[in-house]
């Protein structure tokens, strides 16, 4: 009896030991994977933007947004700080990240409070009251122009919000309709408001391709010219050494704009994938680390897209300002306040990069006005706030052939009867696009004077349609 129980005591140990085994296994794994360095600064993140940029209440966005993106994040706890404006998010209790609003960069990881001075007062919103574009309101039906189907609008927009605040529908939260520069309708989801700004995700890319489009001109910088020539000595990133030593250096800035810059990245949104690391890994330097990738292909000869690619664009940006100050600065002077979209906020990484590729927040009638801004090529009432050129440069395919056919700019041409990823669908030929994560889309129509935006948080992907979506408003506008 005594041995029985000793074998089994033994056995007891041993199967202690191998559980404490593959405990410790799993998460060495799980750090060398990055991931709850990546779930904890996404949640951080996240929450400091919802509560501090779009002034959302932060358990609900939570509940919201975050928490149904990925089982991982079942196990993310967070802490607020109101009064520093700081959101501390920990995985399995024992990882923490830290995001702290910062004036004129948004929410950003890896600061403390105690670094962090308070945010720049933001400049006066619209009067909700007055027309858009120098208001937020939307024409009286009786004042919309003849040949629009008004109750055929209607429907479609009230269709398109069917769902809406329920994370596993279509969840819509913001649609504005423009056509020939006034503002048919512009309608937000229960818990958002006309002024409440709204991610954009991948829309970024296209607003990281205007301002460059604006910078090179303000700067001298020619596009055509080799990414390492683009730097003055003493802004020049730790990065660009190495590229002057292999293929990397016959990369252009207009490589970077059209997405064919031949580099080894790839576009991988598992937990552990390229671009949770990128957006939310430590260290948090979107440039340095889409720079890291090596040379695969020649530059100009293949289309591939890729957030990293936006990402060292705006480190490219970054290098013709003399001081980060002014570099911060610039998305708001340049670019946003010119047309009056005050809520709009393009978001930096602790290094100081602005994320390019997915982190500009503005409300719909805002996102609507940057739409606008590219119909008009750049011009804003008698301002031309854009050098003019933008709209054929955003329009012009990367490749003349394949899939960059589809893609111009750091836009989409979803419209392109040939690679369009809206092709056969009765949208127009010259139809371009911003387009976003789980169903962000501001769609610009030169032919029909048309700007169409769509924001939501949809996660299962046939929930929403955004080529069906466009081409149903279009039928409701005239010819």
């Amino acid at each position: 009896m005594a041995q029985a129980s000793g074998w089994i005591k033994r056995g007891l140990q041993i199967g202690s030991g191998l559980l404490l085994a593959l405990m410790t296994l799993a998460i060495v794994a799980l750090l060398y994977l990055g991931i709850p360095q990546n779930a904890a600064g996404m949640a951080a993140k996240g929450v400091c933007s919802a509560a501090f940029v779009a002034g959302r209440p932060w358990q609900k966005m939570l509940a919201d947004d975050v928490l149904p993106a990925s089982p991982v994040l079942s196990l993310i706890s967070i802490a607020v700080d109101e009064n520093a404006r700081s959101v501390t998010a920990r995985f399995a209790g024992l990882f923490a990240r830290q995001a702290v609003l910062m004036p004129q960069r948004g929410c950003v990881l890896n600061v403390t409070p105690a670094s962090a001075s308070r945010a720049a007062a933001k400049p006066a919103k619209p009067d909700a009251d007055k027309p858009w574009p120098q208001g937020e309101a939307a024409l009286p039906v009786a004042q919309w122009s003849p040949g629009v189907d008004a109750l055929a609008l209607q429907k479609t927009v009230d269709e398109a919000f069917a769902g809406a605040g329920d994370p596993n529908a279509a969840n819509a939260r913001g649609v504005a309709i423009i056509h020939k520069g006034r503002l048919l309708v512009l309608r937000t989801a229960p818990g958002f408001s006309s002024q409440t700004p709204l991610h954009g995700w991948s829309m970024t890319k296209t607003v990281t391709g205007m301002l460059m489009h604006k910078l090179a001109a303000d700067t001298h910088l020619s596009l055509d010219s080799p990414l390492v020539d683009a730097f003055p000595p003493a802004r020049e990133p730790a990065w660009v050494a190495p590229w002057r030593t292999d293929g990397r250096k016959r990369i252009k800035v207009s490589d970077l704009l059209y997405m064919r810059d031949g580099l080894a990245s790839t576009e991988d949104y598992q937990p552990w994938g390229s671009v949770p690391r990128m957006l939310w890994g430590q260290p948090n330097n979107v440039a340095a680390f889409a720079a890291a990738s090596a040379a695969q292909a020649p530059p100009g000869a293949r289309w591939r897209y890729l957030s990293a690619t936006a990402n060292l664009l705006s480190g490219v940006a970054r290098g013709r300002f003399t001081r980060d100050a002014d570099y911060w600065a610039y998305p708001a002077h340049a670019l946003f306040e010119p047309i009056g979209a005050t809520s709009a906020v393009l978001e930096t990484d602790t290094d100081g990069n602005w994320v390019g590729s997915s982190y500009l927040w503005a409300s719909a009638g805002d996102w609507g006005r940057l739409g606008q801004l590219m119909l008009n090529d750049g011009r804003w009432g008698d301002t031309q706030v854009l050098p003019p050129g933008w709209l054929q440069r955003a329009a012009r395919p990367s490749t003349a052939q394949g899939e960059g056919q589809g893609y111009g700019a750091q836009t989409w041409r979803i419209g392109d009867p040939v690679a369009g990823e809206c092709r056969g669908r009765g949208l127009p030929a010259d139809t371009l696009s911003m387009s976003g994560h789980w169903g962000q889309v501001v769609a610009m129509v030169p032919s029909r004077a048309a700007v169409i935006v769509r924001l939501g948080w949809t996660f299962k992907r046939g929930q929403f349609d955004a080529c069906a979506f466009i081409a149903d408003i279009l039928k409701t506008l005239p010819k």
